[in-house]
């Protein structure tokens, strides 16, 4: 009997503890889709796309005129004192670490406008969707790359992409 007692108590606050969390409200974002696909992330995508291209274009050309050197360095061996040929290799050493560290740099400084430009989308999107779950009594947010299953009007990636081209329509990078 003590049991049994037991028994109707607990599966009691189960069926009221699951009925209080049934109203609560859960929505589901992308937010990977938002960053790249709102007007200020494509057109960020683009800016650090097409300075990349432009990077490797201009190292792969100087890549070559390097390598140019340094064949005919060595074909000159021969015909080159060995003094002014250590010196001539010595100045392409240099211009070779001259060459990698510019290389570095650029890419250094394409990942830092990459970061910046995510943490600059991130910050617009915050209170954007902060002002959205505080008008629609929503609960929980959850990125849409955690749910295997759900239903289709839970999903509010668009609405908060609307917004954010609204308040954000581009970033401006340099």
């Amino acid at each position: 009997m003590k049991y049994i007692v037991r028994f109707i108590v607990v599966t009691f606050f189960l069926f009221v503890s699951t009925h209080a969390l049934t109203e609560e409200k859960v929505v589901v974002l992308n937010l990977k889709f938002v960053l790249n696909n709102s007007k200020a992330g494509k057109s960020a995508q683009d800016f650090l796309q097409k300075k990349f291209s432009d990077d490797q274009k201009k190292f792969a050309d100087e890549e070559a005129q390097l390598k140019k050197e340094e064949s005919d360095l060595l074909a000159n061996k021969a015909n080159i004192s060995k003094e002014e040929y250590k010196k001539k290799s010595e100045a392409l050493r240099s211009k070779v670490a001259e060459y990698q560290n510019k290389r570095r740099t650029a890419l250094d400084t394409i990942t830092r406008q990459r970061a910046d430009a995510r943490k600059k989308l991130l910050d617009t999107v915050n209170p954007i969707l902060n002002k959205y779950v505080d008008e629609n009594n929503i609960s929980l947010v959850i990125d849409s790359k955690n749910v295997l299953a759900g239903k289709n009007d839970l999903n509010i990636t668009e609405i908060i992409i609307d917004k954010l081209n609204k308040e954000l329509p581009s970033l401006n990078l340099k």
